[in-house]
């Protein structure tokens, strides 16, 4: 998983390997996936593969990485990208954002007439790169209008409305 990767973890596998006789010989490996790791890169397990010819030495086991896709959050070389929901007034307004994180949620300064759609850098928030650091994450506001409003908030907006509209009826 994406969040495996981030953290780095330990799986467990039941592989079956031939052994010197031929015969199927189930056994339980350990997997460390280092921090970082890409889709793709080979993990091996050293002494853990098929025995070699003659009674020879056993070769390695060796894994290929394939991470599952995060329902939110997608992976691009070091850096994350994600779609953070802000409502309507805090877009307008401006304000904190939280967000989900693979390292936990986090938060930014939302500027006051933040557009849908527009993208936030956050440095150092992406993922943790072999060889240190980390990369970014950026967060793409996805502006959420309300539902079902109140006789309330209709009068506020229409109100609102008649204050932003020029004489064509245009927002000005």
């Amino acid at each position: 998983s994406l969040e495996d990767a981030f953290r780095g973890a330990v799986r467990e596998f039941q592989v079956e390997v031939p052994d010197e006789a031929g015969t199927a010989v189930r056994e339980r490996i350990e997997l460390k996936i280092p921090i970082g790791v890409r889709e793709g890169v080979k993990l091996r397990v050293a002494g853990k593969g098929y025995f070699g010819p003659g009674g020879g030495p056993r070769g390695d086991l060796l894994f290929k990485v394939v991470i599952a896709p995060h329902a939110t959050i997608e992976r691009r070389g070091d850096d994350l990208h994600t779609e953070v929901p802000v409502a309507v007034w805090d877009a307008m307004l401006g304000g904190e954002v939280r967000l989900q994180t693979l390292g936990g949620s986090g938060t930014f300064r939302l500027p006051a007439e933040t557009q849908n759609g527009r993208t936030f850098r956050l440095t150092g928030q992406g993922m943790p790169r072999i060889e240190g650091g980390k990369g970014d994450l950026y967060a793409k506001v996805k502006v959420v209008l309300p539902q079902e409003l109140t006789p309330r908030e209709k009068e506020l907006i229409e109100e609102l409305r008649r204050g932003r509209s020029g004489p064509d009826g245009k927002v000005g």
